[in-house]
C-alpha cells in the first residue's frame, strides 16, 4: 500500500535531494524488515536493520553511538563506542522485551554463523527501544524469538512507516508516532552517496510541533488531549555508503539532534535520545589475521554535507511517521490520534 510522505504533500525539509525511495534503504545493501503484533491489549512489535547483504560478524562496519539524553535501556553501545564497529543487525522493540529480543537476536546470529562455517563464541547484538506502555499491555512482554524471526523473513529494501513494527504504539508529540525513514543524496567530487535515517519517534509535547518552521502543535493541542511532557524517548539509526571512520560516524550521529529540535523537540527530562550510526563502506573481514589493512579515508573538511544530511534526514523521518501513522485505540481505551486526522497539509 502506498503511503503519503513529506514529498507528496510538498513538505520541503533542508536542501539536499532525497533518494529515490526517500528511506534508509536507499543505502545500498541496507534492508529493514517489522513484526506487528496487534491485539486490543498488545499494540507493538519489532523492526530489524540489516546493514549489509553479507554476515556483519565477519565483514564488520564501521559504527559510532551518541546518547544525547540517557535516559533508555538500549542494549550493545558499549562495544560499538569501544571499537568502533557493528557486528550484528539492529533490532529496535519496546522497554520491557529489550532482553528477548536481544536473545532471539543472539539465536539469529549463532544460526546464520554455524550455516556459513563461522564460528561464534561472542557477539554483540545491538538492541534500541522507546517505551510503548501507554498503549500497550507493556508487562507481558509479547514480542520474542518469534516475532523477531518474522520481522527477519520479510526484511527488503522497501518498508511501511508509521504505526508498523517497533513503533505500533508509540506516541510522537502526543500524536500517533512509530517508524520513519528519510534519505538524502550526496554529491561529492563526481561520485554520488546517500546518507539515511530510520526514526523510532516516541517523543515530544503537541504544543511544541513544528513542521517547516511553523508550529502547528498549539493549534492541534486546543483540539485533543495531549500529553504535558516531553518524556518518551526517540532511537535514530543513520546508514551511509560515505567512508567515514568511527570517530567521523560519531560526529555525524550528534546532527540528528538537529532535526528533533527543528520539529520542536527540546529533548526532555524523560526523553532518552539514542543515536547510532554506520557506513557500508570500509568494511572488513575479521577472519583475516594480517595486522594492516587499506582504507579509504573522508576529508574532515568535506564533513559539512553529511551533518546536514543527518539534520534534514532526522526531521524528515520523523515527520514521515507523523504522515503515515493511523490512529490508533491503546490497551486502556485511550485513542492516539494521526496527525493526518487532524491536520491536513495539501498534497
Amino acid at each position: 500500500m502506498y503511503q503519503l510522505r513529506a514529498g507528496d504533500y510538498g513538505l520541503a525539509i533542508g536542501e539536499l535531494p532525497r533518494g529515490s525511495r526517500g528511506k534508509i534503504t536507499d543505502v545500498p545493501g541496507v534492508t529493514v524488515g517489522h513484526c506487528t503484533v496487534d491485539t486490543l491489549e498488545h499494540k507493538t512489535g519489532v523492526t530489524v536493520v540489516l546493514p549489509c547483504p553479507d554476515n556483519p560478524f565477519t565483514h564488520k562496519l564501521p559504527a559510532a553511538a551518541f546518547v544525547l539524553n540517557g535516559f533508555g535501556k538500549t542494549l550493545g553501545l558499549v562495544q560499538v563506542e569501544e571499537l568502533g564497529t557493528l557486528e550484528t543487525p539492529i533490532a529496535l522493540t519496546n522497554t520491557l522485551n529489550v532482553g528477548l529480543v536481544h536473545d532471539a537476536l543472539v539465536e539469529y546470529m549463532v544460526r546464520r554463523c554455524e550455516a556459513e562455517g563461522v564460528e561464534l563464541r561472542s557477539v554483540n547484538p545491538v538492541v534500541c527501544e522507546c517505551n510503548d506502555g501507554g498503549m500497550n499491555l507493556i508487562q507481558e512482554r509479547t514480542v520474542g524469538k518469534e516475532e523477531v524471526f518474522a520481522a527477519f523473513a520479510c526484511a527488503a529494501p522497501d518498508f511501511d512507516e508509521g504505526d508498523v513494527g517497533a513503533g505500533k504504539g508509540m506516541v510522537c508529540h502526543g500524536l500517533k508516532g512509530g517508524v520513519g525513514s528519510a534519505s538524502r543524496t550526496l554529491d561529492i567530487d563526481g561520485t554520488r552517496y546517500t546518507l539515511g535515517s530510520l526514526v523510532l519517534a516516541n517523543h515530544g509535547r503537541m504544543a511544541d510541533l513544528t513542521v517547516c518552521g511553523k508550529n502547528i502543535g498549539a493549534e492541534l493541542e486546543q483540539t485533543k488531549a495531549a500529553r504535558e511532557s516531553d518524556i518518551g524517548s526517540c532511537i535514530v539509526i543513520l546508514a551511509t555508503d560515505l567512508p567515514l571512520d568511527s570517530r567521523q560516524l560519531g560526529r555525524v550521529a550528534k546532527r540528528a539532534s538537529v532535526g528533533l529540535a527543528r520539529l520542536g523537540s527540546f529533548i526532555g527530562q524523560g526523553s532518552g535520545e539514542v543515536f547510532l550510526a554506520f557506513s557500508t563502506a570500509n568494511s572488513f573481514d575479521s577472519r583475516k589475521k594480517a595486522a594492516t589493512r587499506q582504507v579509504t579515508a573522508f576529508h574532515e573538511d568535506k564533513l559539512d554535507i553529511a551533518f546536514r544530511a543527518a539534520a534534514e534526514c532526522t526531521e524528515e523521518a520523523i515527520l514521515n511517521c507523523l504522515l503515515t501513522a493511523h490512529t490508533v485505540t491503546g490497551q486502556d481505551g485511550k485513542t492516539v490520534y494521526a496527525l493526518t486526522d487532524l491536520w491536513k497539509p495539501e498534497p
